[in-house]
């Protein structure tokens, strides 16, 4: 709640304003019926159609005034509640973009996906509701008990034994629905990670005709999910029917009780009008404050998982230079006997060691900062251990290895997405963890295994927000060898990319994220992976290109095929996390077994 409010109240002017107007309406609603009762008992008797006249004229005026408070302050709560919502979002989105790699696979992308989704519509739903039949609902069950209290105490002692009894039992189910709305939300998670496997994978599915076992997988998930719900929405209804019928055995004693008055002369027929329009008034309170008793547990589970993303600590945030490990090496890019496990990544300035130029001795495990977390990349937990390596300013480096033996983690290290367990990552002769993010990320073009293509032009793709003129994403693509294509469309670099280049190949695709990386002349050009669906010959004429025309960029590919890798500068072959070779292609090719094996296999030699 607190969390909702901290948000709510940077609206206070337009919250205060609608509650006042809120409260006004709600107040003048009340006296239409204490008018109604006057104008019967008093006015009528009179036998004055003037009087009556005026006061069906109060009772118009009455109505009208309520009629514009209310939705006045209606506008008012939506306005508030939409932009408090809004920042809740914003906020939530730059927390997700800006968690570190532990705390990304702590949370999971399919929830970060529900909790900016479903989690922010509960909140909003309830700011909105909460200032419009949270105000209204108590005062009208607490203005319809002193109003009728000032009639007829005896029959409105009928409403003050009721309401009491109302309150607690609507309270304590909202109470004990709070963890089951959790719970149907963690199955929310659940269902947004199958759709979200499905839709992008949808094709594999269809190839491998494996509908029935994804609907099967969904279907377990989704009864999950509607038995938590159900359970949840059965405890939270229960109010209703017992206040329902609390109120209906009220009204019927207040009819037998109050016809009984008035035939004694105890009461008049006016009041007992009256008392059955405000114990309707007083129905529709109550029910008001189940409804929002209930949107409450729901916004308050909600508010919970939002929260924990937002008031996540900076999980890598930039280490002062006096704190960071420092190292004597000319090289533009360094590993210190570098050594990580996922879950295990640290991520605060203590004991850290200098790097000497002879050995590059062994740096001293860092202390965790983020909680543990067993993550799992492409189904195999993965690791590095002892890697060292140093590349001068417009060097390249190629890393080979099978799947999952870590050559990707190298990348997540060298761009800090993940801190190391032991050991240190320079660039430019800083270490990594002192450069503020956006500093040391613009530095970089990237393109990662299963990289994305937006549901923009294709200029917009390659362009990335980074204001690249025409002309540069030109050439760009021109060096990606992805112009012929792209210039092949009647609106060329305006053509609309679908979600996940769904209209582009393979090898397209490549070629435009290829040609994003290149558009801002990065200083170190990431290629992970990125060339596996193009041919070799247009391979070959990128490897030559890079080498052209971007001579002062320093470039690390990771790669499965060794002739994207082979001309390159230096090699690095990977097993399992273990550096098993390390060294041009022809030191590789006479000392590393494993290395010569893949290049006989793939090159389509036999072994000399």
């Amino acid at each position: 709640m607190k969390f909702m409010l901290s948000y709510l109240k940077r609206y206070r002017w337009m919250v205060a304003a609608g509650i006042s107007l809120k409260i006004l309406g709600t107040v003048l609603e009340l006296l239409i019926p204490y008018v109604l009762e006057y104008m019967i008992d008093e006015v009528a008797p009179t036998e004055r159609m003037s009087l009556v006249l005026v006061w069906g004229a109060v009772m118009l005026a009455l109505a009208a005034a309520t009629r514009f408070a209310s939705v006045t302050a209606n506008r008012l709560s939506v306005k508030s509640a939409k932009s408090a919502t809004y920042e809740i979002r914003r906020d939530l989105f730059w927390h997700s973009l800006n968690l570190s790699g532990n705390q990304t696979d702590q949370f999971g992308l399919p929830s970060l996906t529900s909790r900016m989704t479903s989690d922010s519509y509960n909140v909003q739903s309830f700011l909105q509701s909460g200032q419009a039949v949270g105000v209204r609902a108590p005062i009208m069950l607490v203005g319809g008990i002193a109003i009728t209290m000032t009639m007829d105490v005896g029959l409105a002692s009928i409403l003050c034994v009721m309401a009491p009894i109302m309150l607690i039992v609507t309270v304590s189910v909202s109470m004990y629905g709070i963890p089951l709305y959790d719970k149907v939300q963690q199955s929310v998670d659940e269902i947004v990670r199958i759709m979200r496997e499905n839709i992008t994978g949808i094709r594999v599915v269809k190839a491998l005709s494996k509908e029935d076992y994804e609907r099967r997988r969904f279907g377990a998930a989704n009864e999950t999910m509607t038995r938590r719900e159900r359970k949840a929405g059965v405890v939270m209804a229960l109010p209703g029917p017992l206040m329902t019928m609390a109120l209906n055995i009220g009204l019927t004693l207040v009819v037998i009780i109050g016809a009984i008055r008035v035939n004694n002369g105890v009461t008049k027929p006016g009041v007992i009008l009256a008392f059955l329009t405000y114990f309707n008034m007083i129905l529709m309170g109550v029910m008001g404050l189940n409804r929002v008793f209930m949107m409450l547990s729901k916004a308050t589970a909600s508010a919970k998982r939002i929260e924990a993303v937002i008031v996540q600590p900076e999980g890598l945030a930039a280490f002062p230079e006096a704190q960071a490990a420092h190292t004597d090496q000319k090289c533009f890019i360094l590993f210190d006997h570098v050594s990580f496990h996922y879950g295990e990544a640290s991520g605060k300035p203590d004991d850290v060691k200098q790097t000497s130029t002879a050995g590059m001795a062994a740096s001293a495990k860092m202390k965790q900062t983020e909680p543990p977390v067993q993550a799992v990349h492409d189904g195999i937990q993965m690791s590095i251990s002892e890697l060292s390596f140093a590349m001068k300013k417009g060097g390249s480096l190629g890393i080979i290895g099978a799947t999952g033996c870590g050559k990707t983690t190298v990348i997540n290290l060298l761009m800090r997405f993940y801190d190391p367990t032991e050991g240190h990552v320079f660039v430019d002769g800083k270490d990594v963890r002192t450069y503020e993010k956006d500093d040391l990320r613009r530095k970089f073009g990237v393109v990662f295994q299963n990289d994305v293509i937006f549901a923009e032009s294709l200029a917009k793709n390659i362009d990335f927000g980074r204001s690249v003129d025409e002309e540069g994403i030109r050439t760009a693509a021109a060096n990606a060898r992805a112009q012929e294509f792209i210039e092949a469309y009647d609106d060329t670099y305006q053509h609309q990319a679908a979600i996940h280049g769904a209209n582009l190949s393979g090898g397209q695709k490549q070629r435009v994220l290829i040609a994003r990386a290149l558009a801002a002349h990065p200083e170190i050009l990431v290629l992970d992976d990125a060339s596996s669906a193009l041919d070799y010959k247009t391979d070959a004429a990128l490897r030559k290109v890079i080498r052209e025309e971007y001579r002062d960029t320093t470039t690390i590919v990771v790669a499965q095929r060794i002739s994207s890798i082979m001309s390159l500068d230096d090699i690095i072959m990977l097993e399992e996390g273990d550096v098993i070779g390390h060294g041009t292609h022809e030191e590789l090719m006479a000392s590393c077994p494993k290395y010569r094996e893949i290049y006989h296999t793939q090159m389509g030699e036999g072994d000399k």
